[in-house]
């Protein structure tokens, strides 16, 4: 494991990520993970236990920090996501990362960015970027995030403490005041505004019981995923509040008990239901979710060729419930 990694040197600071990988010889395929944490706090090792569930499996993890609202507003922090994966792409010997083979993954407010990322992977510099970067993914996964700050677009999830006007949200932070007052800029920070059909493959888990980011975000933005034709999964995990990826006593933010830091690792996996997209035709299952979910998503558009092990859950069976084209 290589810890402390600088990828990028800004005004406020290096900023820093994590790497574990396999024993054995790469190029490997990469995961880039990213921490969430309403934007404002968190920070590289608010994740999983990316070892056993991914880097065993023979994939590269790198955990990344990226500015929080204290020191830059949004962009800030798409842009500090792509640089770690031009980073990890430039010295992709170095690390023993096959370039052509990466992929993002993020938790509630790391899963806004990793959306973000992917829906601009195509674009070699966004507007704030000083230089070009490769950023590309081929895969995206991302829970209980947030895809949309425009004001009315969804119910607004419960209050945390300080948060007693619009400008002291987690998205008035990000964008620097009342997203209501500032639409053009709650749009460009809004991953539902910007899906295209040519995004690359997309896996969403959301908790239905989630009370600080509803799991209305991830359905909205699973419909706008499928009606682009992008292949596309949703699950609707059974019960499940925010924070469900996050190691036990870790939580996204301070505030009332809202979260479900710890359980799925704990669980192993939860019954949901699977809303999947695929070239035009559409589906729904009963099937268990957990992190051999992830990595099978993963396995799949970062290692065709199967190489990788995943663990025996990888092959739990679904229970299909209807099918529409």
């Amino acid at each position: 494991m290589q810890r402390d990694v600088v990828y990028r040197s800004r005004p406020s600071g290096d900023l820093l990520l994590d790497l574990v990988g396999p024993s054995g010889r790469g190029p490997h395929p990469a995961i880039v993970f990213v921490h969430g944490g309403g934007w404002f706090t968190g920070d590289r090792t608010l994740c999983p236990d990316l070892h056993r569930h991914f880097a065993a499996a023979g994939f590269v993890m790198a955990s990344i920090d990226y500015r929080l609202t204290g020191d830059a507003g949004f962009p800030a922090q798409l842009h500090d996501v792509r640089a770690a994966i031009d980073h990890l792409r430039s010295r992709a010997n170095e690390y023993g990362i096959d370039p052509e083979r990466i992929g993002v993954w993020g938790a509630s407010a790391g899963g806004h960015l990793a959306a973000l990322v992917g829906l601009h992977a195509h674009r070699s510099r966004l507007p704030g970027e000083d230089a070009d970067v490769d950023a590309r993914v081929s895969a995206v996964a991302e829970s209980y995030g947030p895809a949309t700050l425009v004001a009315g677009d969804v119910a607004p999830g419960q209050q945390l403490p300080g948060a007693s006007v619009p400008a002291l949200t987690p998205e008035g932070r990000l964008l620097g005041g009342d997203p209501a007052e500032l639409p053009e800029a709650a749009r460009a920070a809004s991953p539902l505004y910007h899906v295209h059909r040519d995004a690359p493959p997309v896996q969403i888990s959301h908790g239905t019981a989630d009370v600080l980011v509803g799991d209305d975000h991830s359905r909205l933005l699973f419909r706008a995923l499928a009606d682009a034709g992008v292949e596309a999964d949703l699950y609707l995990v059974d019960g499940y509040r925010h924070g469900f990826l996050n190691p036990p006593r870790r939580s996204d933010v301070p505030g009332p008990p809202a979260m479900d830091e710890g359980r799925l690792a704990a669980e192993g996996a939860a019954p949901a239901l699977l809303h999947s997209a695929r070239g035009g035709r559409e589906s729904q299952c009963r099937k268990d979710f957990g992190f051999d979910e992830i990595a099978g998503f993963f396995v799949r558009h970062l290692h065709p060729d199967a190489s990788v092990s995943p663990s025996p859950g990888l092959s739990r069976p679904a229970h299909t419930s209807g099918e529409k084209s």
